[in-house]
């Protein structure tokens, strides 16, 4: 369950962060996607340790 939700936390993040940073280029687009991406794997870990476990 762990990688399911993981998995699931960076696509939305990634997503997200792409989506927000695309009017500032490519460059600005890759790096929030980075940073969404990792803020979904964080929050998708979070939620499984305090609501599945």
């Amino acid at each position: 369950m762990m990688r399911l939700v993981t998995m699931a936390g960076a696509t939305v993040g990634g997503w997200l962060g792409w989506d927000i940073g695309q009017p500032g280029g490519t460059g600005m687009a890759f790096a929030l996607s980075s940073a969404g991406t990792l803020a979904g794997v964080v929050l998708g870990w979070w939620l499984v340790r305090r609501y599945l476990e």
